[in-house]
């Protein structure tokens, strides 16, 4: 992770950036085609990335691309623009010049929001359940915002807040899914209208598994499809085994690919998506099922506007997440229907690549003209 990737526009005609995000997606061959199953196609941070430095390339800038992990780097650019989402902020600023615009992109909450977050859901969890379970999402804090100049972010008004304090300007960027799925025409909204899903990547508690499954061995008539990384948490799977595989309602299928015949399958079976997230920065699991014609039903921090075609829960409470989903799955077919419908429109209007494109670069020039930052167009590198 300590390697620079070099940049260059076919014709230069503005300074240098420096991008520390992620690199991986510039290491590959571009002779070749990318594998499918790399993570280019389903983590759109990656695919983030790439058109972030497709935006400056277009501006004439030269771009030197590391990764946020790369502790090591030491500036020997003078740079008109510098970009990190972690450490590589509060580290490297003070090296840079001081008319260098630094722009800290939010992608999470805030760092000690989101690690005391978690301590409170795994402390809630030893009191319900007489064990204790390993911090997964723990984050070492930051003060990225501090030696900012502005901040880019994803997610709503929760995230937002967390950073308030700095009192630095905030410009949102709606994040991006990899995949934007056909309307399930064939999808039977009375049949599914007691099949949900939980849908989450590594830190099961943080995600609030355990709250949903609890609330799901409560309600044998109602049945809960678990798609995520159970098996490689053995504290949780242990903890949770009951739960997990005995119970006749709920069905762990694991991790699955969101691009299979499987998932959509799933997605068509299900008629809500669960989440109850206690930290995000933009609630990408959230809009996945918007996309796959879901309904969401978040907790406030999972960061995600559901407007009316979602759920907010008032607590992330094993008995919130009861009410929620018996009061959603007595609404008239009809109406479920329709709502799947408008957070399917949303989701393709406001969070595919096209439109990230689009807002991103709006996004980037508005900054750059407010603090003064020559924007000469240029043309990209092929």
């Amino acid at each position: 992770m300590d390697r620079v990737i070099r940049l260059e526009p076919h014709e230069r005609t503005s300074g240098c950036v420096l991008l520390s995000y992620y690199i991986e997606p510039y290491l590959l061959d571009p002779s070749k085609p990318i594998p499918l199953d790399h993570p280019y196609y389903w983590h759109s941070n990656y695919w983030e990335c790439m058109e972030m430095g497709r935006s400056f390339l277009e501006l004439g800038y030269a771009v030197d691309v590391i990764s946020w992990q790369n502790g090591g780097f030491i500036p020997r650019e003078k740079y008109e623009v510098f970009l990190d989402p972690r450490h590589n902020m509060q580290r490297l600023a003070p090296l840079l010049p001081k008319e260098c615009l630094k722009i800290f992109h939010i992608d999470a909450a805030h760092m000690l929001f989101h690690n005391a977050a978690e301590c409170q859901r795994l402390l809630a969890v030893q009191q319900r359940r007489g064990v204790t379970l390993r911090n997964r999402r723990f984050e070492w804090p930051n003060l990225g915002i501090e030696y900012a100049d502005c901040a880019t972010m994803y997610g709503n008004r929760f995230t937002q807040d967390t950073f308030r304090y700095a009192g630095k300007p905030m410009y949102r960027v709606p994040i991006s899914i990899p995949f934007l799925y056909p309307w399930p025409e064939e999808k039977d909204f009375e049949a599914c209208r007691r099949n949900f899903m939980w849908l989450g990547s590594s830190g099961l508690v943080h995600k609030g598994l355990d709250l949903v499954l609890e609330a799901f061995a409560g309600m044998p008539d109602f049945h809960l499809t678990v798609c995520g990384p159970v098996s490689k948490e053995k504290d949780f799977e242990q903890a949770y085994k009951r739960e997990l595989y005995s119970l006749p309602n709920i069905h762990t299928a694991g991790w699955v690919d969101l691009a299979s015949p499987q998932f959509l399958e799933m997605m068509r079976s299900c008629l809500a998506l669960v989440y109850p997230s206690c930290s995000e920065g933009g609630g990408g699991n959230g809009i996945t099922a918007l996309a796959g014609g879901m309904i969401p039903i978040l907790s406030y921090e999972s960061s995600v506007d559901v407007h009316d075609f979602g759920m907010i829960l008032p607590a992330a409470s094993v008995s919130q997440i009861r009410e929620a989903v018996t009061t959603l799955a007595s609404r008239p077919a009809v109406e479920l229907e329709g709502m799947a419908r408008r957070g399917w429109e949303y989701a393709r209007d406001h969070h595919s690549r096209d439109n990230f494109a689009r807002e991103w670069r709006k996004v980037l020039h508005t900054i750059l003209a407010e603090h003064g930052v020559p924007q000469s167009v240029g043309v990209a590198a092929s």
